[in-house]
């Protein structure tokens, strides 16, 4: 059976337990064994589906489908696992499952408490997270911070599920922080003491504890942690902040020696960890001196996990073409006033990304047009491949009044309508159009060059679609198909074949890439921004911002 790393944190949100989780997942796959990686989450949503992107950030489609929390896609960037709805529980899904039973008879006439039923159900998830037979470790991460009255049924499960397994078998892992007071000179460890005497009254005695800092910790400063928190000398470590990447964390916590304590702990023998591909990666990201930069036109551009996924892809495809990608962050609503289009001077290349809503929409068309008469690269994605479409029939097909029937019912010429099978949904939560999907590339094309293949598959969460009344209009104005769901004869890419990059697709290619293996569209479009900025003698500007930007727990 599967050995349970079990990673919780303390003092504050955003420490970074999530990119923890990845790479300890990274390391341990390094080492030759299989993981299996799952986040338990204390809000009472079933999931973030329904939840604005300010609250919570992008919403992670996993391929069956399911709607998670963003650092599912950490745990896909640094690892091999499969993620599946059980990769993801919350509060309202634990509940959920509980009273559907409850509604049924199944606990015949009982009482239905916390404990046991909604802590062995929250077990039960656990199990369940563990993806196939073949998994030799399972890391699950308790979202929010120790202390948090939501989180406490989690806490009580796993120290149930503790009990419940032989000692090696289960392991704990905190992360905690360790703040430093510019005043007194010094780190604090007063808030990590407080944060494991909580965890310890609850009844979890951690294993090993990961400090987050920015200042180093010394010797002294571990054997007090060490003595006050009950945790073996050594195994009181640092997770310093990053000088360049976060793609550094995997190598800092194997010089720490984590990996080699979760080895000892659960009594298992494998090799040293094979980290040459990742610290190639590493070295060609450090030994890049020129960049460019990337307009993304967005609604919820002030937070940046909203598009968390697409920054990270376009990091990604800049190593692989030696450019460091600076985003210039543009609200659409900005794109609107009298002077709009200066916001996107000097830009090597533009991005749309998806979004809900109608705030905002037509400062993307602009945008979009900017793009096209200029030749500035473009890549549209879900809302901003359906932005591309309305923008070539208003102006090329001349389609006057063109737009969507997600914002416009009574639009002439309703080139976006809803899909088939969204027409009698009612329910908001878990209804769209989601998860992985098959999709045929036209032969001879920009984007099947790109993918080096015909047949691709790629994840999805939207609710309209290209109509397809208007294709033979839109290819007279040179807008080409070029890609297509053959079973719903739904069109899922379209492309301008005369301008240097302008390509636009209906799912969510920010999904599926990592920094050893870019998305093809994501390469190529930064290539053709790479390209751009070579011939109009660009570069970022000093305001534009560096990515990757960091962890978020």
């Amino acid at each position: 059976m599967a050995k349970h790393l079990f990673i919780t944190g303390g003092v504050v949100s955003s420490l970074g337990k999530g990119l923890t989780s990845a790479a300890v997942g990274l390391l341990l796959e390094q080492r030759g064994f299989r993981v299996s990686i799952q986040k338990l989450d204390p809000y009472i949503n079933v999931d973030p589906g329904t939840m604005s992107p300010f609250q919570h950030g992008e919403v992670y489609v996993t391929d069956d489908g399911a709607e998670t929390d963003l650092d599912l896609g950490h745990y896909e960037r640094f690892t091999h696992a499969r993620l599946t709805k059980n990769s993801n529980f919350t509060t309202g899904k634990i509940y959920q499952s509980v009273i559907e039973k409850e509604r049924r008879g199944d606990y015949l006439g009982r009482t239905v408490q916390v404990i046991p039923h909604i802590t062995d159900a929250i077990k039960e998830a656990v199990y369940a997270g563990v993806s196939d037979d073949d998994v030799d470790f399972a890391i699950t991460e308790i979202g929010g911070t120790v202390g948090d009255i939501e989180s406490l049924p989690f806490l009580e499960a796993i120290r149930q599920f503790a009990l419940e397994r032989p000692p090696e078998d289960v392991m704990f892992i905190h992360v905690t922080l360790l703040p430093y007071l510019k005043a007194a000179g010094e780190l604090k460890t007063k808030p990590t003491q407080q944060s494991v005497g909580k965890l310890r009254e609850i009844g979890i005695q951690p294993h090993v504890l990961v400090c987050r800092t920015e200042q180093p910790m010394t010797g002294d400063m571990a054997r007090k942690i060490s003595l006050f928190c009950n945790v073996r000398p050594g195994h009181v470590i640092e997770e310093r902040d990053v000088d360049h990447s976060i793609y550094e964390v995997p190598l800092m916590l194997h010089d720490a020696g984590l990996d080699r304590m979760i080895l000892e702990h659960t009594r298992t023998h494998a090799r040293e960890p094979q980290l040459d591909d990742w610290r190639a990666m590493l070295k060609r990201l450090l030994a890049i001196d020129s960049s460019v930069e990337i307009a993304v036109v967005g609604k919820y551009i002030e937070l940046h996990d909203a598009y968390k996924s697409i920054y990270e892809s376009l990091s990604h495809a800049g190593i692989t073409n030696d450019v460091h990608v600076r985003i210039r962050k543009v609200s659409a609503e900005d794109l609107l006033d009298e002077d709009g289009v200066t916001h996107l001077e000097g830009v090597d290349g533009l991005l749309v990304p998806g979004g809900f809503g109608e705030r905002g929409l037509e400062g993307k068309i602009a945008a979009i047009r900017w793009a096209r008469e200029t030749g500035v690269p473009f890549f549209g994605i879900c809302l901003g491949m359906q932005c591309a479409v309305i923008e070539v029939a208003r102006h090329l097909a001349g389609l006057e009044g063109a737009h969507t029937l997600e914002h416009s019912a009574h639009t002439p010429h309703p080139v976006i309508h809803l899909m088939e099978d969204q027409k009698d949904v009612e329910d908001k939560g878990g209804t769209m159009r989601l998860g992985a999907y098959p999709c045929t590339l036209e032969e001879g094309t920009m984007v099947a060059g790109l993918y080096g293949t015909l047949d691709i598959s790629e994840r999805h969460r939207h609710r309209f679609e290209f109509n397809n009344a208007y294709l033979v209009r839109l290819r007279e104005a040179g807008l080409v198909a070029s890609g297509r769901n053959r079973e719903l004869d739904l069109v899922e890419i379209v492309e301008l074949p005369d301008h240097p990059f302008f390509v636009g697709v209906q799912y969510h290619p920010e999904f599926k890439s990592s920094p050893l293996s870019p998305h093809p569209i994501f390469e190529g479009f930064v290539r053709a921004a790479r390209e751009h900025a070579q011939k109009s003698g660009g570069g970022a500007s000093e305001s534009a911002t560096l990515v990757p930007q960091g962890s978020r727990a």
